[in-house]
């Protein structure tokens, strides 16, 4: 038996303890207060993942956007056209093929990112009150190993390719 593995002992007996569990038990856990805390700016996970890679890269059009997230064209449309509608976003014709749009945060979609960037750095410093500085390095290093070892794009929510449909 591996000591990182409970025998199944009834009801009562404690979970499963290994790093692949306790990985989805503090993602699931960190992931649902983030939402909670953006949630109170409006905004929803997808949506600042977007604002982000529209800050980092301003001007990629939409089909380089949904190529970099894994996803069709017509869903980056339908999560472009939400940000567009709540003022955070700006579509504008691209001067080298007018058939595209850039994309570009609106003045209010970078404030908005600021006070999801403030909302970010509290979110991390509760998650990880328990750790020292040293040990938050030693843990963010030891998770980029992992990610890259899953080949997981850096900065990319694997969730876009599972985000519900607009009817």
């Amino acid at each position: 038996m591996s000591s990182t593995r409970q025998p199944d002992q009834g009801p009562g007996a404690p979970g499963p303890r290994g790093g692949a569990f306790l990985l989805a038990q503090i993602g699931a856990h960190a992931a649902g207060l983030f939402a909670e805390r953006i949630g109170q700016l409006g905004l929803t996970p997808a949506d600042v993942g977007l604002l982000r890679m529209i800050a980092g890269q301003p001007g990629r059009s939409q089909r380089a956007l949904a190529t970099d997230l894994g996803v069709v064209p017509s869903r980056v449309v339908a999560l472009i056209d939400a940000l567009e509608a709540k003022g955070l976003v700006e579509r504008r014709r691209s001067a080298e093929d007018r058939r595209h749009h850039e994309l570009h945060l609106s003045a209010e979609g970078g404030r908005t990112l600021g006070a999801v960037s403030r909302s970010a750095a509290a979110h991390e410093d509760h998650l990880l009150a328990a750790l020292d500085p040293e040990q938050r390095k030693q843990l963010t290093g030891l998770l980029e190993l992992v990610a890259a070892q899953q080949e997981l794009t850096p900065g990319v929510h694997p969730g876009y390719r599972s985000l519900p449909r607009k009817a």
